[in-house]
């Protein structure tokens, strides 16, 4: 005997309350009463996606060391890793009705006050999160020293064909972020975002020889949906809709329904994403040419990244979730088993969002409201696992060039990797750029990145799950502030219903107005009782 409890917004089984004892001990021991093999097929049942996403994963591995003994050609490369590129442009394709959808239902259904306390509590813990990596990382760094003695270690050995050309200024990078906020044209921007570009002007008189070149910034449209962009305009879009009122209450509902189709989209996909991922790894590893060499070359730079990702998000995440809601994490991760494991697959946060938004409510039974308009912002602005290995590439750089970082340029790598983690896309190797820009910082060549794209395949793979982790995470201590405040503001309405009854009996007793204040009551509570719709 189940029902959907729809009180504060999200789906969670529960029995129901008015349930006869009798019938509640009938169900314990059918419960009891079933055999092994029964027990066993409701397993099943439930973890069935689980399993299956794993079971790709593992044979994604086989299927791609048995495949790379047989010398396939690029042509052939591109055959086998089709239906795993089917399975990415499934996911992409989800994500801009998914974002902006969801951004303007979340918006729209929370007052401005709530609103205000939301955002400020997610903002300040996805900045003291990625400071916190941040700090990690660059600590991690100097005590492995991932490039001390590796001067030798060359890119032509390895032969290495990826190169980064990004020679914009750091300035232009920050520029570049503001602009996005605020795109010219809303439909462009979902599916291309501006960058500053770079054109030589001559000044002066070539005759004279006082002629002179002068680099001048210009602006430019490159390839990539600007999420950034997006997000902001959903939700001032969501709250201009909840000032409308009744007017707004059509258009919010069209979104809500919009958003809920969606959702139906997505688990339809879910289906799919086993076979998707076992293709996705298998056709990563037929793809490298000399692994095992990349992996000795740069093992201490892969260990150094893949310990901080394991010490952010196996202790440091759990910690804070525990040190907000009193909860064992680990209970509340295992919930979203299927999104860590396409996050591992896809290496994108932004393709993730769509199997993170139904387990969390699903499983763990956050908020809709809040997990659907917690959760795409914090794919786009919340990039702790992405801080965490762009700092110790920065130092692994600065290493194996043997320049010795004094404290401003350790302060400016933090600030700089914090900051940038923010314009980062939520796509593969999309943190590789983001590299760049610190290194310009600190005035560090660029031409070393192309190690870590080598191993970009590698590293970005628990890059994303620590992503994602922290938007889960931080999903739920949000889920868990918001409850208790709702507690709280129930206390209080009972407590103040309480003692206002015996004050209404004795004014009863000496005062012939006692009806209309009594009319005056019943309506305040009445009002009270609606206003709990969102206390934070």
């Amino acid at each position: 005997m189940e029902k959907i409890n729809e009180i504060n917004g999200h789906a969670a089984n529960h029995t129901e309350c008015t349930l006869p004892a009798a019938e509640v001990d009938t169900d314990a021991k059918k419960d009891a009463q079933l055999t092994a093999q029964e027990k066993f097929v409701r397993f099943l049942k439930i973890h069935l996606l689980v399993i299956l996403t794993v079971s790709g994963v593992l044979g994604g591995v086989g299927i791609g060391m048995a495949v790379r003994n047989m010398n396939l050609t690029r042509a052939q490369m591109t055959y086998f890793a089709f239906p795993g590129e089917m399975l990415l442009r499934m996911l992409k394709m989800i994500i801009l009705p998914l974002v902006v959808c969801s951004l303007i239902s979340g918006a729209a259904s929370l007052d401005t006050r709530s609103l205000g306390k939301l955002g400020g509590l997610a903002i300040a813990y996805f900045l003291v999160t990625t400071l916190i990596a941040s700090g990690i990382a660059i600590a991690l760094a100097f005590i492995i020293k991932p490039g001390v003695g590796a001067g030798a270690l060359n890119t032509n050995s390895l032969k290495l064909t990826g190169t980064v050309t990004n020679n914009k200024e750091t300035v232009d990078s920050f520029l570049d972020l503001a602009r996005n906020l605020f795109p010219a044209n809303l439909v462009a921007a979902a599916f291309r975002s501006y960058a500053t570009d770079y054109k030589t002007v001559s000044i002066g008189n070539a005759t004279a020889g006082n002629l002179t070149y002068e680099k001048i910034p210009t602006g430019s449209e490159i390839d990539g949906m600007n999420i950034l962009g997006l997000v902001l305009f959903a939700i001032v879009f969501g709250i201009a809709l909840r000032k409308l009122g009744p007017e707004g209450e059509d258009l919010i509902k069209f979104f809500n329904s919009f958003n809920e189709a969606t959702m139906v989209l997505v688990s339809w996909i879910m289906w799919y994403v086993p076979i998707g991922i076992m293709f996705l790894v298998g056709s990563k590893l037929v793809e490298m040419e000399d692994v095992v060499l990349l992996v000795t070359s740069l093992g201490k730079y892969i260990f150094a990244s893949i310990l901080g990702h394991l010490i952010h998000g196996g202790i440091v995440l759990p910690l804070i979730y525990f040190g907000f809601t009193r909860k064992n994490p680990f209970s509340f991760l295992s919930g979203l088993i299927t999104p860590f494991t396409t996050a591992f697959a896809t290496c994108s946060s932004s393709a993730t969002l769509p199997s993170m938004i139904k387990c969390i409510e699903d499983n763990n039974g956050v908020d809709k409201r809040i997990s659907r308009f917690i959760l795409p912002i914090g794919a786009t602005v919340n990039m702790d696992g992405a801080a965490i290995f762009q700092c110790i590439a920065a130092v692994f750089i600065a290493q194996l060039n043997n320049v010795e970082l004094n404290a401003g340029q350790i302060f400016t790598i933090l600030v700089t990797a914090t900051a940038s983690s923010v314009g980062a896309a939520g796509i593969p190797a999309g943190g590789i750029i983001t590299i760049a820009i610190i290194l310009e910082a600190i005035g560090l060549p660029t031409n070393d990145l192309s190690l870590m794209l080598a191993v970009d395949w590698i590293v970005d793979r628990t890059t994303t799950v620590v992503n994602v982790e922290g938007d889960a995470l931080g999903a739920g201590i949000l889920h868990h502030i918001n409850q208790q405040e709702m507690k709280k503001q129930q206390a209080e309405l009972e407590t103040v219903r309480v003692e206002a009854v015996p004050n209404i009996k004795s004014e009863e007793e000496t005062s012939p107005l006692v009806t209309h204040q009594n009319m005056g009551v019943v309506p305040s509570r009445k009002g009270d009782l609606e206003s709990k719709e969102s206390v934070l």
